[in-house]
């Protein structure tokens, strides 16, 4: 009968020790499983970040690669007398001096100097509207704003613009 006893204590014993091996072996995995799960979703998020600027992206892409094809225009002087004519503000456009022509693999990029002379703020603000919103690839690289002399509440521009007609 002693060693029948024995028998069920070692047995009892065994089995405890089986029962915490795979409790510990348990824990272990569902803590690994913790540490992958974390890892996942900071990767996750990550990528929605990416996903966002991606599409952002795109769509600027899409409105360049639109704004390239609505216009005709042929050079950096017609875009010019387009933007200045459709404010209004022709004849406050003193100079467009041509700074040059590069070729480019996309087409040809074409910069100028354009001075304006006495147009107030509001002027100067739907000039800068109508440059960004213009159907054609056209970005201002520098501008300089002085009060004219006559009239402090009148400004005088100097904008270095650069047009792009692609090929």
């Amino acid at each position: 009968m002693d060693v029948l006893k024995n028998r069920k204590l070692l047995f009892l014993i065994t089995g405890i020790l089986v029962f915490i091996f795979l409790l510990a072996y348990g824990m272990h995995m569902l803590s690994s499983e913790r540490k992958e799960l974390k890892l996942l979703k900071e990767q996750q998020k990550e990528m929605l970040i990416l996903k966002d600027e991606f599409l952002s992206l795109r769509q600027r892409i899409g409105l360049v690669e639109g704004r390239k094809n609505l216009s005709n225009t042929q050079g950096i002087a017609q875009a010019v007398d387009e933007v200045f004519s459709s404010v209004g503000l022709r004849d406050k456009v003193k100079t467009v001096k041509s700074a040059g022509k590069r070729e480019l693999k996309e087409g040809t990029e074409e910069d100028a100097d354009v001075s304006i002379e006495k147009v107030s703020m509001n002027e100067m603000v739907n000039i800068f509207y109508k440059i960004e919103n213009a159907p054609m690839i056209l970005t201002i690289k520098k501008a300089t704003i002085k009060k004219s002399f006559e009239n402090p509440e009148l400004l005088n521009i100097t904008l270095s613009l650069s047009f792009l007609k692609t090929k």
